[in-house]
């Protein structure tokens, strides 16, 4: 566990300087979600359940009582994922969903430790043409995800574990500054 504990100390040290980055999108994200808009978020597997945590803590509450804020994680819905799936192919499970929930002016989070997945690079490509902001945190860039969006949080890190314990303390970090914000 020391190994693990020491690249996960030496890639937070690398990303201090994206706490600015994040800080911005949450003061952006908390004026999108005061006015009514939302945020949708996507990622595959682990990036996935980071997707769902970010949007947990924004429909319920993240440290203080708030009124509830509309977030949508695209890969809980089951019945829509593999109808979209089955209809579609798997790289539109997710741009099909953008264009059904997304309005101009929401937010679509991106999340993909290999900046690759062609299921996110849908979304964040209809998110653009959609009139969403399509923001993006990856493993290490650059890469094509990073490329897409209006901005990244690239995370130099080869593991895909590390990337994703670093996406959560930046989901954390967004939580709080959304909060802050409002």
């Amino acid at each position: 566990m020391d190994v693990h504990l020491e690249k996960l100390w030496n890639t937070l040290e690398k990303v201090d300087d994206h706490a600015v980055t994040v800080r911005a999108w949450g003061g952006k994200l908390a004026g999108v979600l005061a006015s009514g808009g939302r945020l949708l978020a996507c990622g595959n597997g682990g990036s996935a359940a980071e997707a769902q945590h970010l949007t947990a803590e924004l429909v319920g509450r993240f440290r203080g009582d708030r009124p509830p804020y509309a977030a949508i994680p695209l890969h809980a819905d089951g019945s829509s994922l593999t109808a979209i799936a089955n209809d579609f192919g798997h790289d539109e499970v997710y741009a099909r969903q953008v264009r059904a929930h997304g309005r101009a002016g929401d937010v679509l989070l991106c999340l993909s430790t290999s900046g690759g997945s062609p299921n996110v690079l849908a979304a964040a490509r209809t998110a653009q043409a959609c009139g969403l902001l399509a923001w993006a945190m990856t493993g290490p860039g650059p890469n094509r995800l990073a490329g897409l969006c209006d901005d990244a949080v690239t995370v130099p890190a080869a593991e895909t574990a590390t990337v994703q314990e670093v996406h959560l303390a930046m989901i954390h970090l967004l939580c709080d500054a959304i909060e802050e914000a409002l």
